[in-house]
């Protein structure tokens, strides 16, 4: 692969694994991709749906079909001329099945003694590792059996060390190198967010890097994504290092920008991921006049106050035992723990990257003293500290940082905040409603100048919710009273104690119909606990949970109740076709290398995972995209097909001529808010936004295209145009869209 070009994310996993992937090869070259983009290929733990717990960096899952399996897909990509963009997890393995993760058990059954200690980010300081496995209380060791030389607790097992054998259970248990306690408790390991199965790695240690990646260099990717370098001791440094070890690779890291917030200048990677990206892009086709309305269905909420109690929430019951290992590097501040926790709540950023992020820790102690002015002496001590590169308390506070974020916001608050809930993303912010074309067209000059091979995606394995599901949603935002008036008829018709819940399941309604019920049973339930308010992952309240159920149900088994979302679907779904066109190819056209996840190329009404990772129907995908090469135009209806023709065109175009430079091409007319209009160079994207609100007016009226002179080909249906004012209702007649490609300049 000559440079970075289009990806496609494939969720390989054991059900689909390598060599089925590598069957995929050609429709990937003929949908116009240049690269594979694949999830996490190393040994993960034992049926791992998603391969983020690693437990043998030295070899490929076998149960992805192994190194065998991997030369064949490799061979298929070279052979098509596609790249391949790998995954990879420096940050942490898995230690859900100890057994499976030689290195984890070495180090439980020799402690200190075992080569392997070095590579887990262990706090030895408090004796022996602190495995969060039992149940509530300490009564649950009565389980322990020793079979042969190991423990045996429930269905998991432990090495047993040399020489500690013999006597019951118990006895044998307070020998080890580790001791199992409850599952509410936190471990004595740095962890990935709150997650106790997966074990902080120090590959700041070169011993480490070099044992970790290894395997992954020797493939000699085209691209590489890393997750979470958020959580690592010294991202920067990290990164330095991949990069020397891989020069030529198109490196990307999954980092979640706040708005306004950049990378680091002295990282040396292409970019990120892309969420900052879809925030943008989704954020054009929401109306800022909905969210008067939006604001009063959601009631006296606000975003900064739920944000910050969630944050504080996290920082001090899910993270504490990360909390308190801080908190005891500081022994000479006084209520050091509460400190940390309000100076974590404050961050707006995920952590700051010293010392040129300073700004962000002055800011949260800004935060935290208008909030806590009795803490005032112990912010201004702790500050100090935190402010300092080389202080162990400052490393290790920016780790936490990005995990408090994480846990508070993504898994929590934006499930409490339900206002408008497509704004609810990674890397979005819930408090903006909307973006305009002018913020956009600066955003995109600025990717453009400053990051241009960064990712950009619509839909990833981490959304909240799909592409098109949130393109749905945002019709809401253009009808603001006729949604207040079927809100209220449905929760009616199925209440619920929680607005909050209540909001979020009719939204999801209405952006997901039809959906099938177990997969919304599956989703709310999610929704609910996550957002731990009315009920919870540790403390499930059944009878709430039973009451959410039968409003679930009542959605599909009230006639009359089914029969009202199924014509006010009806009503939006149109509307929210035109929206996902306009979005998918917007991010396909901008600056930017455009990603599209799997299946993405037709509607997908996909909510957070696992509903994200179902099986992708690829021969149905194969099928279109081959009528669509004999000339077919089809028509925007349920199959999807236009969507396919959308992405299958842009990406084509993308491998055919250079997409270069970036600026908003000129609509003039009364109707000239509705549409989106950009230069790439020798190509020229133009996209309806706000379609239900273009129809009421009347449509596009004389409003008007400004094109460069040149004679102008639209790609999606092939009709040409050489004036210098088009009317738009012309150039967007069959679709909602167009691409411009000129013959020449």
């Amino acid at each position: 692969m000559s440079g970075p070009h289009p990806t496609y994310r494939i969720q390989v996993r054991p059900d689909f694994d390598l060599l089925k992937t590598a069957e995929l090869v050609d429709y990937l070259a003929a949908l116009g991709v240049g690269a594979l983009y694949s999830a996490p290929l190393l040994a993960a733990t034992p049926g791992s749906a998603h391969g983020y717990d690693v437990v043998d960096h030295s070899r490929v899952n076998p149960e992805l079909g192994g190194a065998a399996a991997l030369d064949r897909l490799r061979a298929a990509l070279r052979g098509a001329g596609l790249g391949l963009v790998v995954d990879i997890v420096p940050n942490h393995a898995g230690v859900a099945v100890p057994s499976a993760n030689p290195a984890w058990w070495d180090v439980l059954r020799r402690g200190q003694g075992s080569p392997y200690a070095p590579w887990f980010d262990v706090d030895w300081a408090q004796g022996r590792i602190r495995l969060p496995v039992l149940a509530d209380d300490r009564a649950a060791l009565d389980d322990l059996k020793v079979v042969g030389d190991e423990l045996v607790y429930q269905e998991q097992r432990f090495p047993i060390a040399d020489g500690t054998g013999g006597g019951e259970p118990r006895e044998v248990h307070d020998r080890q190198h580790y001791r199992l306690v409850s599952w509410r408790e936190g471990p004595s390991y740095r962890r990935f967010f709150a997650v106790s199965t997966l074990a902080g790695l120090r590959v700041e240690d070169p011993d480490v890097f070099g044992a970790t990646h290894a395997e992954i260099l020797r493939w000699d990717a085209d691209g590489i994504r890393v997750d979470h370098p958020d959580g690592l001791r010294d991202p920067g440094a990290y990164l330095a290092r991949l990069r020397a070890a891989a020069p030529s690779a198109w490196l990307l890291v999954e980092k979640i920008l706040e708005p306004g917030e950049r990378l680091p200048r002295s990282w040396p990677v292409d970019g990120t991921t892309g969420y900052d990206a879809l925030g943008e892009v989704c954020g054009l086709f929401a109306d800022p006049e909905g969210e008067e309305t939006f604001s009063r269905l959601a009631g006296s909420a606000r975003w900064p106050d739920i944000a910050y109690k969630a944050k504080m929430e996290a920082a001090t019951t899910l993270l504490a035992a990360e909390r308190d290992r801080l908190a005891r590097l500081a022994p000479e501040i006084p209520r050091a723990a509460d400190v940390l926790a309000e100076l974590a709540a404050g961050f707006e950023v995920y952590r700051s990257y010293l010392p040129g992020g300073a700004r962000h820790l002055a800011a949260a102690r800004v935060e935290a003293g208008l909030r806590r002015p009795d803490l005032a002496d112990e912010l201004d001590a702790l500050t100090a500290r935190l402010g300092d590169p080389e202080d162990e308390l400052a490393i290790r506070f920016q780790q936490y940082t990005g995990a408090v974020m994480a846990k508070g916001v993504e898994d929590t608050a934006f499930y409490r905040y339900t206002r408008f809930v497509a704004l609810n993303e990674v890397g979005g912010n819930p408090g903006r409603f909307g973006v305009t074309p002018a913020a956009f067209h600066r955003a995109a000059t600025v990717r453009e100048r400053d990051c241009p091979h960064t990712m950009t995606t619509l839909s990833t394995h981490d959304t909240k919710r799909s592409e098109d599901v949130r393109a749905r949603l945002a019709v809401l935002t253009e009808m603001p009273a006729e949604w207040a008036a079927t809100l209220r008829r449905w929760t009616a018709a199925a209440p619920l104690q929680d607005p909050n819940t209540a909001l979020l399941l009719w939204q999801t309604v209405a952006g997901a119909w039809p959906i099938e019920r177990e997969r919304l049973h599956a989703y709310l339930e999610k929704a609910a606990r996550e957002a731990g308010v009315s009920t919870s992952w540790g403390d499930p309240d059944r009878d709430f949970e039973a009451a959410m159920h039968a409003a679930v149900d009542r959605a599909y088994d009230d006639e009359a109740l089914r029969a009202d979302i199924a014509a006010f679907v009806k009503t939006i779904t149109p509307y929210g076709w035109s929206n996902s066109l306009g979005q998918k190819l917007v991010q396909l056209a901008m600056p930017g290398i455009p990603d599209t996840y799997q299946g993405t190329e037709l509607w997908d009404n996909s909510l957070v995972d696992p509903d994200n990772r179902r099986p992708v129907d690829f021969g149905a995908r194969r099928d279109l995209l081959a009528r669509l090469d004999t000339g077919w135009l089809p028509p925007v209806d349920e199959t999807g097909a236009a969507k396919l023709l959308v992405t299958s065109r842009v990406l084509r175009a993308r491998r055919d001529h250079p997409f270069t430079g970036y600026s908003p091409v000129a609509v003039e007319g009364p109707a000239a808010e509705h549409a989106v209009a950009f230069d790439r160079g020798s190509v020229v994207a133009v996209a309806t936004r706000l379609p239900a609100k273009l129809a009421c007016r009347g449509g596009w009226g004389g409003t008007k295209l400004a094109l460069a002179p040149g004679r102008w080909t639209d790609t999606l249906t092939g009709r040409t145009w050489q004036a210098r004012r088009v009317l738009i209702s012309e150039v967007l007649s069959a679709y909602p869209v167009a691409l411009l490609v000129v013959a020449a300049r």
